[in-house]
């Protein structure tokens, strides 16, 4: 996600410290099943649909134009660092190339920043080989994990990075993205944003269409996450091979929010074969966080006197500080977060889905006993407490997410002439 549209941007104590008031606090799983978690956890697959690094550290640049923060130890702030990381079991985030929708109104501007944020990737893997391998196929991973290793697949974020050039999806899979989310905040070329009123093409554009064609051509797994309903189901008619929404939720527990997904549009994606990876962010899981959050805001534009503003100015900071202070936050929970797990696979089987996380993406909301990648254990605990097999378990982690990239793969080399 990584800050996208204001109504995910600063949510729920950014800048404050937050009074925490779950709404239904997690049962603490017992010793035994903590234990018999973080073992899982170390020894199959973790793989995350999305992970913001990437632009986390492209914003902490210094005046050089130099990466501050080293993610190969322990770091103070974000989600993610190796050590944690290695910590939860987490062994393939997809970096998130995310491209901010304002780059799209600057022709040339959303591809060289996509771009750029690959050379970031490739940076960090270079400083650190021992830590870090970037993957551009599931078969690569669990040699990557052996070596003790984080696998660093790349997906872009916004679709906006194609520009109107049909040519640069295979540029971005040369490049090794291995993914790409049509639309980010606003809609674009390609076709329409959920959180964009506008409805621009009514679904996927005429070029839309030749993207997603030219994805299935040469092995980039189409992204249906941050799209209207309408993208979903012309995407699902048009696509040759299974989809995947990378960080989205279900939106049964979020009614009218429609980054999430409806439940006929989960069986589409099911129905092809494809997997929901579950965002985590609490303002995605939970409606009580929802509700908090759109109060904040309310209060927000009460005080500025204006329903425009920028998000970063001092004057929205030093408001927004003392309301959080004031205010308890509404975070999700680790139950919460198994509860769209468990309704999408009661829904489509567990076959169609897993982790997508959206660590480093949606600032401090991230569920209370999931705060960063070192707890994915937790989430583990909770589903094996709930009745859910080991395989069960290791489908969700990786093995659905694998065996979509796998198909989409396979179908580009049977594609070639």
């Amino acid at each position: 996600m990584r800050f996208g549209p204001p109504i995910l941007a600063l949510t729920l104590g950014v800048g404050a410290a937050c009074k925490t008031t779950p709404s239904t606090p997690p049962a603490a799983p017992s010793d035994d099943l903590s234990a018999r978690a973080t073992a899982l956890a170390q020894r199959v697959i973790i793989a995350d649909g999305h992970v913001d690094l990437p632009y986390r550290l492209w914003e902490s640049r210094d005046v050089q134009g130099n990466v501050t923060e080293d993610v190969s130890v322990r770091t103070e702030g974000g989600d993610f660092d190796y050590v944690r990381a290695r910590a939860g079991g987490l062994d393939a985030p997809f970096m998130s190339i995310y491209v901010p929708a304002d780059r799209q109104k600057s022709p040339g501007a959303a591809k060289a920043e996509a771009d750029a944020l690959i050379n970031l990737v490739e940076g960090l893997v270079e400083a650190h080989p021992d830590k870090f391998q970037i993957a551009t196929h599931p078969d690569q991973i669990r040699a990557i994990k052996e070596a003790g290793k984080i696998a660093l697949p790349m997906g872009i974020e916004n679709g906006a990075a194609l520009e109107d050039d049909v040519a640069n999806v295979r540029h971005f899979h040369d490049r090794g993205v291995r993914y790409i989310t049509l639309t980010h905040s606003k809609d674009n070329l390609l076709g329409d944003s959920s959180y964009d009123e506008h409805h621009t093409h009514k679904g996927l554009s005429e070029l839309g269409r030749q993207v997603v064609q030219a994805m299935n051509e040469v092995g980039i797994m189409v992204d249906v996450s941050h799209v209207t309903d309408d993208v979903i189901k012309q995407v699902l008619e048009l696509s040759a091979v299974p989809v995947i929404a990378s960080h989205s939720s279900a939106r049964a527990f979020t009614p009218g929010f429609e980054r999430n997904l409806p439940d006929d549009l989960i069986r589409g994606i099911a129905a092809k074969g494809g997997v929901v990876l579950v965002n985590f962010g609490s303002t995605f899981i939970s409606q009580r966080s929802r509700d908090a959050f759109d109060a904040r805001k309310d209060a927000l534009k009460a005080h500025l006197g204006r329903e425009e503003f920028d998000w970063h100015a001092p004057e929205v900071h030093d408001f927004l500080q003392k309301y959080d202070s004031e205010h308890p936050s509404a975070l999700a929970t680790v139950s919460d977060v198994a509860d769209h797990i468990q309704h999408i696979a009661d829904l489509v089987g567990v076959a169609h889905v897993g982790f997508g996380s959206d660590f480093d993406g949606v600032g401090p909301t991230m569920p209370e006993g999931l705060r960063d990648v070192s707890q994915l254990p937790n989430l583990i605990a909770e589903l094996m407490r709930r009745g859910y097999s080991e395989a069960d378990i290791e489908k969700m982690a990786s093995g659905n997410l694998f065996r979509v990239w796998r198909e989409v793969e396979a179908h580009a080399l049977e594609s070639k002439p």
